[in-house]
């Protein structure tokens, strides 16, 4: 397969013309403009709200005037991830995409078919002459990578359609209909550092190589979280032995299961070598406990240089409250539709120590957004009885599944008639636009789906050709069988 075969040739023009457009998150400047060009040079209603959400307007075809307005939906930003030793600029060079046997992918850079692709068949429908549809509102918005903001800023009444058909999930055949909400939780311990005992040692504790991943869609698949493991290690040598912190780092990314981190710690010269033992009997305990989902993990212990410490009382309820945090699922959904998929959990997702404070976050995840808040108390409470200060987000709505949705079963329908077998029906923990829509238009019908995405925020992004012929034709379906009024 080469670049003549990518098929719909429609929607594969359209994301070759997209890929030329630099668009980061938060400089959507150019691809903003480009879309209100596209609209004027199609003679199409446009309009622009202060967030860069852009709404594109197209007028039923003959016959289907009486049809409800159907929203498309994509985001125009997309993650900037490049090899280490490329020369790209992503606030000026076009993305580099070639064909790798049923794969698109990009030249040492993401590809930006996250929610490129999306843009791409929202632009083709709106291009083209030969559909049949209702009238359609395609929404295309703003910062959706780092923190929903396009979504969130978007304003009652800048759309009016019945239903919205979400163009971001990277799974052809399933079909998304509902997703979490989340609250983030920070906890600060501030203190001030003091000398270790004149004859203690120093050890430091590293673990290396989980398996890590998503803190939402992951977190039901037993993989360790490297700050819990290291807590459990500490809170066992202090139980045991006493000790003072004088380090602790893990984890990077508020929504990513911490892959890797360690501990420095000052104890007495005396059980230094009884400590190095505990490791090894711990390790192979825990590479025992999750000898499925953690093949490569590794631990280690070496001695380290003195350095000042915690006070005792700071340090010994630091590591209390690391043992305690809840960390994992909670609960699953009980409509028995998705009794399958997480309702609520939180993951301890990073530890940074500076000279004079720890700083701790934790994310928390529900569609059940009292749940949600409960969990986020949950957590609070345990960094608040270790005398931290505890600060949370604001939070993004979780987006509940509709049992009576018209549109879920159009797409199923849809489907069923175009592929002659069933959709999954899904929902994801984990956050979507969608959620953010249902806070603003509590009435509007959504599913989420999309081509299949692999790889996604890192140069080894690829899009799978096939399905987005599939998507595409699905969504046709859809189009020309949207219900009347």
């Amino acid at each position: 397969m080469n670049k003549s075969d990518l098929k719909p040739i429609c929607v594969f023009e359209q994301f070759a013309r997209i890929n030329e457009i630099p668009r980061p998150s938060k400089h959507e400047e150019k691809i903003v403009a480009y879309l209100v060009d596209f609209a004027k040079s199609h003679h199409l209603p446009v309009k622009v709200d202060k967030a860069g959400n852009v709404l594109i307007s197209k007028p039923a075809t003959k016959g289907y005037e009486d049809r409800k307005t159907l929203i498309l939906q994509s985001h125009v930003d997309m993650v900037c991830e490049k090899l280490p030793d490329l020369d790209f600029d992503f606030q000026k060079d076009a993305i580099q995409t070639y064909v790798d046997g049923e794969w698109l992918k990009a030249k040492g850079t993401t590809l930006g078919a996250d929610d490129g692709i999306g843009v791409a068949i929202e632009l083709a429908v709106l291009d083209s002459n030969d559909i049949e549809h209702g009238p359609i509102e395609c929404l295309f918005t703003t910062d959706e990578e780092t923190g929903l903001t396009g979504a969130d800023a978007l304003e009652a009444g800048f759309m009016t359609g019945d239903m919205l058909i979400n163009l971001d999930s990277e799974d052809e055949g399933q079909i998304f209909v509902s997703c979490a909400g989340g609250i983030t939780t920070t906890a600060v311990f501030s203190f001030e550092r003091e000398n270790a005992p004149a004859e203690a040692a120093f050890l430091k504790v590293s673990v290396q190589g989980l398996t890590g991943g998503h803190s939402g869609d992951d977190i039901n698949k037993k993989r360790a979280n490297a700050i819990k493991l290291l807590a459990r290690f500490l809170y066992f040598s202090q139980e045991k032995y006493g000790l003072q912190l004088s380090d602790f780092n893990a984890g990077k990314m508020h929504n990513a299961i911490p892959r890797h981190g360690h501990a420095v710690f000052a104890v007495s010269k005396e059980v230094k070598e009884k400590l190095k033992e505990d490791l090894k009997v711990f390790a192979e305990a825990v590479k025992d406990e999750f000898h499925v989902t953690e093949p490569a993990i590794q631990f280690s212990i070496e001695e380290a240089p003195a350095a000042k410490v915690l006070p005792k009382d700071v340090s010994r309820n630091f590591i209390l409250c690391m043992q305690g945090v809840y960390n994992g699922v909670l609960t699953m959904c009980q409509d028995e539709a998705i009794a399958w998929l997480v309702e609520t959990s939180s993951n301890v997702a990073s530890v940074e120590m500076g000279e004079k404070d720890i700083t701790v976050v934790a994310s928390q995840r529900s569609n059940v957004m009292s749940n949600c808040t409960n969990m986020a108390n949950t957590v609070k409470a345990v960094f608040e009885l270790a005398g931290a200060r505890v600060s949370q987000s604001d939070g993004y709505p979780a987006w509940k599944m509709n049992p009576n949705s018209e549109l879920t079963k159009l797409a199923v329908e849809a489907y069923k008639n175009v592929f002659h077998k069933e959709p999954q029906v899904l929902g994801i923990h984990a956050g979507l636009e969608c959620g953010l829509f249902s806070q603003r238009y509590p009435n509007l019908d959504m599913v989420s789906f999309g081509p299949t995405l692999r790889g996604v925020h890192s140069p080894d992004e690829r899009l799978l050709i096939p399905t987005v012929q599939m998507v595409w034709d699905h969504l046709l379906e859809m189009l020309k069988n949207t219900p009347k009024r």
